[in-house]
């Protein structure tokens, strides 16, 4: 089993229930891969399921505007009870509708010459990946001084309805479904619930909400090639690595995350090229996070001045 406290490296539906699983099995056919459902076991339980979140701080280089920034990246792991119909977070009441998810919370803070930029996306995804083969739901959030904007998904009747609020014209108020199909958001997720289910070969998948946040476009279902191969990078761990990467077929976007792989398969670091800056000849950049820090901790008990002390040991200033 597998407790690093700290770490630091340099770099009324009851009846229904059956007949509902057997449709969403038909409309979401668990992703391509095999192997042993990791969630049922006790050393996914005993990391998981001990009240506590695991938080990594990377060393951010951010793309914008032509040019790289520095920043901070943080990515949150934690597991929750989920309402499924209500789509937020069990705190009381009935318990019919809770379902495990593992809660990522991605945020990326940087600055833009005088001023800066704060993005947070939220991923739900079912702790359960046979049952419930896609995320139910993801939210992103970005503040710079120009205005800030909201996005959501959520996952109904075998689609995702988007909405989105923006400070911005051309996006304004925004209400509409795609097709239910992987997100590039759930990756993540996936990683760290069964990474041998991430689908290799040509694949659907919805672009990240933060690249369709920078990029000022559509949320919409692209084709991509995805690969997963193994590799070895001193730098980064001394443990085997796992590198995922995704390219788009039509649009100017490649992803690749690094990942340990084996159990809790800790994300490394990763990369994103895409263009960037919206001149006419626009340059093509790469954006680079790597793994700095990480605390293994029940960090929402630790509000008190006292406390800030750790927010150093995450790298965070």
């Amino acid at each position: 089993m597998l407790f690093p406290v700290r770490i630091k490296t340099k770099n009324c539906f009851r009846l229904l229930i059956f007949p509902i699983m057997f449709a969403a099995s038909l409309l979401f056919p668990p992703y391509a891969g095999g192997g042993e459902q990791l969630q049922g076991t006790q050393q996914f339980k005993d990391y998981w399921y001990r009240g506590k979140a695991e938080i990594t701080r990377y060393e951010l280089h951010q793309s914008r505007y032509g040019e790289m920034h520095k920043g901070d990246a943080v990515l949150i792991f934690v597991t929750e009870d989920f309402l499924v119909d209500k789509q937020v977070k069990h705190e009381f009441g009935d318990r019919a509708n809770a379902v495990s998810v593992m809660k990522l919370n991605f945020t990326r803070k940087f600055n833009t010459g005088i001023y800066p930029y704060s993005v947070m996306t939220s991923v739900f995804t079912p702790v359960d990946t046979i049952k419930y083969p896609r995320t139910f739901k993801t939210t992103t959030t970005s503040q710079e001084w120009c205005g800030h904007t909201f996005g959501q998904l959520n996952l109904r009747n075998g689609k995702y309805n988007v909405e989105i609020r923006s400070y911005f014209q051309r996006e304004s108020d925004q209400d509409y479904s795609i097709r239910a199909a992987m997100l590039e958001d759930e990756i993540w997720t996936l990683i760290r619930l069964k990474p041998d289910s991430l689908p290799v070969g040509m694949i659907d998948i919805v672009p990240g909400s933060q690249f369709v946040r920078f990029r000022h476009v559509p949320l919409k279902v692209e084709k991509a090639k995805a690969s997963l191969k193994t590799v070895t990078d001193p730098s980064l761990s001394g443990n085997e690595l796992s590198v995922y990467s995704i390219e788009y077929k039509n649009i100017e976007r490649r992803m690749v995350i690094k990942f340990e792989n084996s159990f809790p398969y800790r994300i490394v670091a990763w990369e994103e090229t895409t263009p960037s800056g919206f001149a006419k000849n626009v340059k093509i950049l790469t954006t680079k996070a790597v793994m700095t820090h990480s605390l293994y901790t029940d960090y929402w008990t630790k509000n008190k001045v006292k406390d800030i002390s750790l927010r150093e040991e995450l790298g965070l200033r």
